[in-house]
Formats: structure tokens, sequence, C-alpha cells
């Protein structure tokens, strides 16, 4: 029988009851099919489903969760997904959250993966791509105004943005290194003005709380396995560090260190480490890295994966996917092409989504110590801010690639367009998709699909 209980404005509400690992399991799996639209939307949707509907979990404690999981690398979304499963049902509930808000999407992208790499250069899908790349770029223009109105809150943020961006640009400084020294700046800066880097947030704090079914068995004292021990912590390193890279290790070890398969396992594996802010922000290092460094990709072929990854369930970074697929597909040495492209493209999500796991279940129990370290939140303040800048220059480098057929470089990483080389075409794609999703706020489904239409109709025209 289900009790009544006020909330905090009063009013009575019935006392939720906590799902069984079965019912779990199945909401999982619908948020998983149904994940489309980037973090933002996904984190919607969850809070829909489990606070708003269900009420599995409070207001307050959702954003607690996932003022948590901003901190970490990774896709912020899964990782919200994987600590709500572990605090319901341990660290199986976890795993299967986890898992399941990532395989439907990875099966759709290891298909479409393929498809691409057997039928790419089909006119037909070679126009249909055209289209994409166009709507890609509006995406991506997208995310750096919706991420900057919400990060660049004063002269500081949009000076470390605008540093970011000469950074990753003009001197080609590595990705890690420029998000380490944000997240330097804006320690050292909370010691000085504190107010100008306070990190951002995802909800407002006087939102009023209504108890969910986990804030209830917190207060029954039913969730002991939340509670640090002195043996936590090296319990999972000890147990998640194997699980991470113990495939890498071997395969270094059977395959060599210039194999495909250890590249993509030691890059990915840095990968899931420093890819703070999402997966716009790490895709212009991975696209240098992989077009420039290692030759897996040509650069017209990362839009491309791009726009693959936006039309998929589960999180963004899945573009990873794509990039293992193709770099093990076309050296797969004695292999079949399609088999290596499928473990390249396992190896990859291994690496990068194993890690998330790894980061739930060691620092989950230490929340609320890392909640109220007011350094940490504007080190996070300071990194978003300079996430910005790195997705302005994603968003540079896509138009380079998109509008123009040639660029040329006029120093390391720096490229300019050549102008006669511009692709009237494109331009007009990417214009109108611009308006479609800055002006008419069109969704990024539909204008995908009318921009890979337009894209065939447009072609097929002008001959």
């Amino acid at each position: 029988m289900t009790a009544s209980l006020p909330d905090d404005r009063g009013a009575n509400v019935e006392a939720p009851a906590a799902p069984t690992f079965a019912e779990a399991t199945k909401v999982w799996a619908r948020i998983g099919l149904l994940s489309f639209g980037g973090p933002a939307g996904q984190i919607a949707m969850m809070h829909k489903e489990l606070v708003e509907e269900r009420r599995w979990v409070g207001e307050q404690r959702f954003l607690h969760a996932l003022n948590y999981c901003m901190l970490l690398p990774g896709p912020e979304a899964q990782q919200l997904a994987i600590y709500i499963g572990w605090l319901l049902h341990r660290t199986a509930g976890g795993l299967v959250a986890g898992i399941l808000f990532v395989v439907p999407g990875a099966l759709v992208m290891l298909t479409l993966s393929s498809l691409y790499a057997l039928y790419g250069d089909v006119p037909l899908v070679a126009a249909l791509f055209f289209g994409v790349k166009a709507a890609v770029l509006a995406i991506v223009i997208e995310a750096v105004i919706r991420i900057g109105r919400r990060a660049l809150k004063n002269r500081v943020m949009v000076s470390i943005a605008i540093a970011a961006f000469v950074a990753i640009y003009a001197l080609n400084l590595p990705f890690p290194l420029i998000i380490l020294l944000a997240g330097l700046t804006g320690w050292l800066g909370d010691r000085v003005a504190a107010g100008l880097f306070s990190g951002s947030a995802h909800g407002k704090g006087d939102t009023a709380d209504i108890k969910g079914a986990v804030d209830l068995m917190f207060e029954r004292g039913e969730l002991t396995h939340v509670n640090p021990t002195t043996w936590h912590a090296p319990r999972t390193v000890a147990i998640w560090l194997p699980i991470w890279l113990g495939p890498v290790l071997a395969l270094w070890w059977f395959t060599g260190s210039t194999s495909v398969w250890t590249e993509i396992g030691r890059f990915f594996s840095l990968m899931a480490v420093v890819t703070f802010g999402g997966a716009y922000a790490v895709l212009a290092y991975v696209a240098q890295a992989a077009v420039q460094s290692f030759g897996w990709l040509a650069p017209g072929e990362m839009v491309d994966g791009l726009g693959l990854a936006e039309t998929t369930p589960g999180p963004l970074i899945l573009v990873l996917q794509f990039v293992g697929f193709i770099a093990a597909f076309r050296h797969s040495g004695s292999l079949d092409p399609l088999l290596g492209g499928s473990l390249g493209a396992l190896l990859t999500l291994w690496v990068t989504f194993t890690p998330c796991f790894f980061w739930i279940f060691l620092g989950a129990p230490y929340i609320e110590a890392l909640r109220g370290n007011k350094a940490l939140s504007a080190a996070l303040g300071a990194i978003t801010a300079a996430v910005v800048g790195v997705i302005m220059n994603l968003a540079l480098w896509f138009a380079l690639h998109v509008v123009f057929r040639e660029v040329h470089a006029v120093g390391p990483g720096m490229n300019v367009p050549v102008i006669s080389s511009i692709d009237w075409r494109a331009a007009l794609l990417s214009c109108a998709a611009m308006i479609a999703i800055l002006k008419l706020k069109i969704g990024m489904l539909p204008t995908l699909a009318g921009s890979a239409l337009a894209g065939v109709l447009l072609l097929a025209a002008s001959g």
C-alpha cells in the first residue's frame, strides 16, 4: 500500500514504488532506442521518464547526479543513466542502463558504416552525403551558439573561449593540453574572483523537489551500496582498469605497436580520458589526428561520419565508432575488410564506453564531497568556456571542407580556403540548413533528411 507524503510546497503526493530490475530494464531499453537529439535531448528524455512520469528519482537528486557527470570525461547522458541505474540496482543496474543506452545506436552505426565503406562512392549515396554535410555544418554552428550562451557569462569566459580557439587553430596545441590549461585557469581563478568562474548548471537551484523512489530508499537506509568503504576505490580500480585496458595491451602484444588495432586502442583510450565537454569538443582533435596524423580518413569523410552519428540514437560520440571502422576496414591486413572494420568498431566502442562505467562506479559514492567543491566547479566553468572555442574551430574546419573544394595550409594545423574553389551548391545548402535550424527551429532529423534530399536534387539538376 502506497502512502502519501508532502512535497517541498506542502502538497500531498503519492509515494512512488521502487522499480523491479525487470521494469527498469524495459525503461532503459526504451531510452536507448529513442535517445535522439544529442545530450540535451537525451537528458530531457531521461528527466521526463525517470523524474516526471515514474518518479524513480527526485528532481534535486537527478540534477545532483548530472552535475557530477558534468565533471567527468565522456558522454554525460550515458554516465547519468549508469549512475541512476547504479543507484536503483547496484552494479548490475548500472551495467544494464549504460549498455542499453549505447547498443541500439552502435548497431545502427555499424550498419551505416558498412554501407558507407562499401557504397560511399555510388553517385546516389555521394549525393545524399553531399546534402548531409551541409546540415552537419549548420548543426555544429547551432551547438556553438547554444553552448556559448550557457557558458560565456562574462568577459573572462569569452577570453578563455577565444584563447582556446587561437590555441587549437593557429598554434596547433593538442586538445588535452587546452583542457588542462583551462581547468587550471578556473581552479586558480576561483581563488582570485570566484564569481567569474562558476560552473554551468543544468537546472535551477530553486526547483521544487518531489521525492522519488530513490530518495525514499535513502531515507529508509536501504541503499547501503552508496556508502564508500575503505577498499571501494582500490577494488574498483583493480577490477575496471584491466577490463578497460586489457584488450588494448593484448592487441599490442599480438599485433605489434604499429598495427591499426594498437593505434585505435591507444588513441581512443586517450580520448576517453580527455573528452570533457561532449563529442563536439573532441571532434576537431579526432579529425585532425584521423586525417593528418594516421591517414585513416579524408577530411570530408569525418563530416560524413558526424552526419551518420546525428541520425542514430545514443551518444553523438558514436562518431568515433565510424572512425574506428573505416580505419580498420582500410588497414585490415589479411582479414576480410568488413570483418576488420567490424572489429575496429567494436574495439573503439570498448575503449570509449568502458571508462564511463569505471568513472561512475569509482566516484559515485563520493559525489557529495565533489559537489560541494567550489574549486572543481570553477575549473568546470573554465573548461566549458574553452570547449566553446574548440567547437568554433570545429565549425570552421567543417565549413572549409564543406563549402570549398580546396584549402591551403599556412601553418601547422592552420588552413585557409582557396576562394576560387568555392562550391556554390554546398554554400547554398549550408545557408538553407542554417535558416531551417536557427530561424525556423526545424528539428535536427527533418533538417538532415531535407538536406540529403536537396543534395540529390541539386546535384542532379546541375549535372
